[in-house]
């Protein structure tokens, strides 16, 4: 999985960087199929935002996260990402139980 750390407007500080790709590597355990992670750290005024662009085998998944702690913003969006992999995964599952229920034959 490549993880890629962009900074708008600032330069992130290692130990930022460090507690992203944990979070990130964390959630990469539990969805296999994720090749490419683009998280993109700004700030406008006081808030500040967090970006996370995901690419799995067959889907983009995107999220973005406001608040006044960078820290914070990435809870947020990590999270919006989780319930959003498990969508998909359940969505995958529906569907493949949906072709074997209709493949099967009543007597």
């Amino acid at each position: 999985m490549n993880i890629t750390i962009t900074t708008r407007g600032y330069k992130a500080p290692d130990r930022l960087k460090q507690y992203v790709t944990d979070k990130i590597n964390r959630k990469g355990r539990f969805y296999e199929d994720v090749f490419d992670v683009d998280v993109i750290l700004s700030y406008e005024k006081l808030t500040q935002i967090a970006e996370v662009k995901l690419k799995t085998t067959n889907k983009f998944i995107i999220a973005k996260e406001k608040s006044e702690d960078i820290f914070k913003s990435i809870d947020l969006v990590i999270d919006n990402v989780d319930r959003q992999i498990k969508r998909h995964k359940e969505k995958q599952r529906e569907h493949k139980n949906s072709k074997i229920t209709d493949n099967l034959v009543v007597n």
